[in-house]
């Protein structure tokens, strides 16, 4: 993937790239397993359409995102493990959506997350389109206030 810094008005954006193939080769039916203690790992995908990999944060509540990510494309997210919340600018409010197991969360707004329980205490399986452009801004950047 690329990345290139553009400057907003009166803050810092960034914007990133992800161009396919974006997911390392893998074993075909084998266990896939995620390292401990990394917020972003890409565990696999299919070339132009899907990848998947496990999101677990560091951050341990809504204060700490200062920063929130939007994708041009929406990100299913599915707690696999422990305690995750989301944090998602929607309509001008930030809101607080704590993952539940075996209910997906399907995200297209600005967005972060933190498991209260502690740093990387929670995982989630994220699954996003292979190629796609993010966007990182502060949530008042956004247009959002602050928690």
């Amino acid at each position: 993937s690329r990345w290139a810094p553009v400057v907003s008005q009166g803050g810092r954006m960034r914007k990133v790239e992800v161009t396919a193939p974006s997911f390392p080769e893998v074993p075909t039916e084998e266990p896939l397993l995620g390292t401990a203690g990394k917020t972003w790992e890409v565990l696999c995908g299919d070339e132009g359409h899907w990848r998947a990999g496990f999101y677990s944060p560091a951050l341990t509540g809504a204060r700490e995102c200062g920063e929130l990510e939007l994708h041009s494309c929406p990100e299913l997210f599915l707690l696999v493990r422990g305690r995750m919340t989301l944090l998602v600018l929607r309509d001008g409010e930030l809101r607080e959506i704590p993952l539940e197991e075996g209910k997906p969360v399907l995200v297209t707004a600005p967005h972060s997350g933190y498991c209260p329980d502690g740093p990387h205490t929670g995982t989630a399986l994220v699954v996003e389109r292979d190629t796609f452009e993010t966007e990182y801004r502060s949530p008042e950047e956004w247009g959002g206030g602050g928690i």
